[in-house]
């Protein structure tokens, strides 16, 4: 691009960049007016309300115009926030577009939102997520096509240009095609690492660009190796489905499973940068515990179970826990469910105030007409009938205490209401060791049995559908097992994005949850592939490949540093030679060891040192909320999904089952040096 070009941008900038700030202007004036108008139907309702109509028709009028108001300015508030978010970067592509049989072209800028002047008005700015941007994302110049709602709009790509834009200013201009230069990818995706993960929207590949705005599939599975960008892609696409689907998809509809909290505190800003409400996330385990906190006082989470296979590695305990969460593990559940029936209840006949059922009619009832309800809510079923026909019959309702009464009589031909003493018959059953005998309020339920005993809670008392979920997304899916998968299917009915990388599993072994995931969801199932990773330096990334013999990943070609690896004495002399390394240029560094005790005694042995270089130290564990920029010391597991600039491990030299996945997981979240550091 040449001078006068260039110049021509800049002047063009200028101009919106004034438009937007006469919008926020105006923006300010109407919630002005709007407080104001608040204010007033304040001061009416509190002099006139005792004269209002005694039916309430006028204060409810008051309350409803008020609403209206209140609600107006909320929004008002919103597109003003939108609007100063604008100004920093309003646009970063440009394309020039003559439809068929037209002679002019028409040119659309893209940025993070839509911008015109005023409402009806053409947009000076497209969001990115409109069909015409579409255009930037998948097209060289040359003939081109975009989908609206009225069909396909076709024509010519006449110019494509790329912007980077920084407070206010113009950084670079220039002519682009389809693929985002490597230069570009290099400059945007290889600066320091932030607290926070980057949106992509300014970088979006055809590819990605392909899944985001997939809206015909039900279940999109995206398997993407390190650095691939498939957390980023999901969000981008949550992102595009709200706002192509506003009146029947909303943030509160959407629910997103993530590993811990701190992942969720990484993530948290893009759908707000991207002009959308935040929604919820939640850990699986959490959702677990909430849901057997009455049968148990507490459950272990992946967290403490990876720990104790970490510090006392046992073959026969890790073949177990896969055991229980196998598909041939849920055939034994059924199979015991199959004869539980004739266990579990000791049926007999009721008399209740003169009205009675013999034997063989709650019998009947039980095993037949109530056959398809949940075995522990079948009692309750019959019950519900007895007392109907007791209030029919004898024309007189039964007071909430009878009711009582009755529940009690019915209840107490089961056997066992306890679902955690039904699965420790289960486990006898099979030969497996049962659960401790112990009280409710003692137990801890151990994490191999958390959903084998969720699955079988579900199975004997029900569940609530989670209909309110329109969109679940889970994230990290090579950690889940077959059993939760099963669970998930169950619970939710909805649309689905799942994503993950068969290479990054927690444990020794990798697990393809796409071999069986086709069984669990059937042909409402897309699989998606991404093996171009973007995260790290050339040096980093196949280093980190020859790890674990990865092939088949395509790298953006971003030079580096050499990893570097050392043996150590001890963990006094790895940590004098962290403190030399470490740079005060990089926002963002990690030690990162194999167990919580490991981490927290790095924590406080190099305190010291960090403080004397003027850099913030933080150790997260897994009740911490926050990613914050220095130096984070944790475990490598607990760093899964994030990145640093600089990433030490302090990993012992002898052999263990997990070490070989721990320091690819490690060395991945590197984003520009790699220090492989071990103790002997």
């Amino acid at each position: 691009m040449d001078n006068r070009q260039f110049l021509e941008e800049t002047e063009y900038l200028s101009t919106v960049i004034q438009k937007i700030k006469d919008r926020i202007e105006k923006t300010k004036e109407a919630i002005c007016r709007g407080q104001k108008e608040i204010d007033s139907m304040h001061d009416y309702y509190w002099q006139n309300y005792t004269e209002m109509d005694q039916y309430g028709y006028e204060d409810y009028d008051n309350q409803q115009a008020l609403l209206e108001q209140v609600n107006a300015n909320a929004q008002q508030a919103k597109q003003k926030q939108r609007l100063k978010r604008m100004l920093d970067s309003p646009y970063f592509g440009r394309v020039d577009f003559r439809y068929d049989g037209e002679e002019e072209t028409e040119t659309f800028y893209i940025g993070i939102g839509n911008f015109a002047e005023r409402a009806g008005a053409v947009p000076l700015i497209y969001d990115w997520r409109a069909p015409v941007s579409g255009l930037f994302y998948d097209y060289d110049t040359g003939m081109a096509s975009y989908q609206t709602p009225s069909g396909i709009m076709e024509g010519e790509i006449c110019q494509k240009r790329q912007y980077k834009i920084r407070d206010g200013k113009m950084i670079y201009a220039f002519a682009c095609d389809t693929k985002i230069d490597d230069d570009i990818l290099k400059a945007e995706l290889g600066g320091n690492g932030d607290v926070q993960l980057k949106n992509i929207v300014r970088t979006i590949q055809k590819e990605q660009n392909a899944i985001i705005r997939n809206t015909k599939d039900k279940i999109l599975v995206i398997q993407g190796a390190a650095g691939s960008g498939k957390t980023s892609i999901a969000l981008h696409r949550i992102a595009y489905l709200l706002y192509h689907d506003r009146e029947r998809l909303k943030s509160s509809d959407i629910l997103i499973l993530s590993p811990n909290s701190v992942f969720s505190d990484y993530i948290s800003h893009i759908l707000p940068e991207l002009g959308e409400e935040n929604i919820r996330e939640m850990s699986f385990d959490l959702f677990a515990y909430r849901e057997l906190k009455d049968t148990a006082g507490d459950c272990e989470d992946r967290y403490d179970d990876l720990e104790r296979q970490i510090r006392f590695p046992d073959r026969e305990a890790a073949q177990r826990s896969a055991d229980k969460q196998s598909a041939s593990f849920i055939g034994l559940m059924e199979g015991f469910l199959a004869v539980l029936e004739e266990e579990l209840a000791d049926l007999r006949g009721v008399t209740f105030k003169g009205f009675k059922k013999t034997e063989e009619e709650i019998i009947r009832l039980f095993y037949f007409k109530f056959q398809d309800t949940p075995l522990l809510k079948r009692l309750d079923a019959v019950m519900e009938y007895f007392k109907d026909e007791y209030e029919t019959l004898c024309g007189r309702d039964l007071s909430e205490e009878e009711t009582e009464v009755l529940k009690g009589i019915f209840d107490r031909m089961y056997v066992t209401k306890d679902i955690y003493k039904i699965y420790s018959w289960m486990l006898r059953e099979y030969g497996y060791d049962p659960l401790p005998d112990i009280g409710p309020e003692r137990r801890k339920i151990p994490y191999e049995d958390v959903y084998p005993l969720l699955y079988l809670k579900y199975r004997l008392s029900g569940q609530t559908a989670r209909k309110k979920i329109r969109h679940l997304v889970i994230d990290e899916m090579q950690d889940y097992s077959y059993l939760q998968y099963v669970i998930l299917s169950q619970m939710f009915s909805c649309r689905m994005t799942i994503l993950g990388d068969r290479a990054q599993t927690l444990d020794g072994g990798r697990q393809d949850v796409l071999s069986f995931l086709p069984k669990i969801f059937g042909r409402k199932l897309k699989k998606i592939v991404i093996n171009k990773s973007y995260r790290n330096t050339l040096e980093i990334a196949q280093y980190a490949a020859g790890l674990i013999g990865l092939d088949g990943i395509s790298f953006l070609e971003r030079r580096g540093k050499e990893v570097a690896e050392h043996s150590f004495s001890g963990p006094d002399e790895l940590l004098r030679a962290v403190a030399a390394e470490l740079s005060e240029d990089y926002e963002t560094a990690a030690i990162l060891t194999m167990t919580e005790g490991e981490a927290y005694d790095m924590y406080r042995l190099i305190k010291e040192s960090v403080r004397k270089k003027g850099i913030p130290l933080h150790y997260i564990d897994r009740n911490s909320t926050a990613f914050e920029k220095g130096l984070t010391v944790t475990t490598y597991y607990l760093a899964k999904g994030l990145e640093f600039d600089q990433v030490f491990t302090a990993f012992p030299e002898k052999e263990h089952p997990y070490l070989k996945q721990a320091s690819y997981i490690s060395a991945t979240r590197a984003l520009h040096e790699l220090y492989m550091y071990r103790i002997r």
